[in-house]
């Protein structure tokens, strides 16, 4: 049981580390914090006159400081190689079962991740909570679940019924605006199946169809933030048969959401599987 955030030392990347902490604290996990070591964070390190050794007592101090304060058991790491890979790998590796991931945004340069943060969430093998600079606050008591006509939006039902246990959540299903009779009724299918495993496990939600056929993503970054919302749940893209799928213009805009609203990604299907697997056992 264990939450993983990499992490360049910047800003962002602070309040991802709070963020993570107190997410820690709250489900009962233990808090890794990773430093990968590639050709940019070594200029940056020569740059500002630091070595590995400066890294580590970085990581160190901040592991030290968050297990006395949060009184969680917080361990660190440091690994050479890709950033794309390493994460991937670290996260398998030590059996983390959610990613934090602090991110600027789509454009600029980051030493670690930022501009980079949409090919570290497709490779994850578990859950990934993008967060920008918004804070951890009280937990996620208000979670929106965007129902659409993709048939993997149903794949999020076991993270929500769990962040639903844990956080007393109310989950916020939306659902996209369809003239078309038959897409309509394949997603009144899709969302009775929602509600009727939310039912089965006492789980508190409501309902909400957008107004109009337009861009849904506007649409749900907009009811979140009327609505107070302290997390949006996406399914990264709905195509599982392409072995290495571009996130959806959609999704995209979802993580780099100007309310700065935390998003959960999952990536389809293998996710799903290790989801169930983890949470039962």
């Amino acid at each position: 049981k264990r939450i993983l955030v990499p992490t360049d030392f910047s800003e962002i990347c602070n309040n991802a580390i709070s963020h993570g902490a107190e997410l820690a604290k709250f489900l009962s996990y233990d808090l890794m914090l990773v430093h990968i070591i590639n050709s940019d964070t070594k200029s940056w390190m020569h740059k500002e006159g630091l070595s590995i050794n400066d890294v580590e007592e970085k990581l160190s101090a901040k592991a030290e400081e968050l297990s006395s304060e949060m009184d969680i058991e917080v361990s660190y790491l440091i690994k050479e190689g890709s950033i794309f890979s390493s994460i991937t790998e670290v996260t398998k590796e030590s059996g983390a079962r959610l990613v934090v991931l602090g991110t600027h945004g789509k454009q600029g340069f980051q030493k670690l991740i930022g501009s980079f943060a949409l090919r570290i969430i497709l490779k994850s093998p578990v859950p990934v909570i993008v967060v920008q600079k918004r804070g951890f606050g009280k937990g996620y008591q208000k979670i929106v679940y965007p129902i659409s006509d993709f048939t993997e939006d149903r794949q999020k039902v076991q993270w929500a019924t769990h962040m639903s246990k844990v956080f007393h959540s109310l989950i916020q299903l939306y659902q996209i605006h369809e003239n078309d009779a038959v897409m309509l009724d394949k997603m009144n299918i899709i969302t009775d199946q929602i509600k009727e495993f939310f039912e089965e496990n006492e789980v508190e939600y409501t309902i909400d169809m957008a107004q109009k056929r337009a861009n849904f993503a506007d649409q749900v970054i907009k009811f979140s933030t009327e609505n107070d919302s302290d997390m949006i749940m996406i399914m990264t893209e709905p195509d599982v048969h392409t072995p290495d799928f571009k996130l959806s213009a959609w999704a995209e805009k979802l993580i780099f959401n100007t309310s700065q609203i935390p998003v959960m990604c999952l990536n389809p299907l293998a996710c799903y599987i290790r989801n169930i697997y983890l949470l039962t056992k």
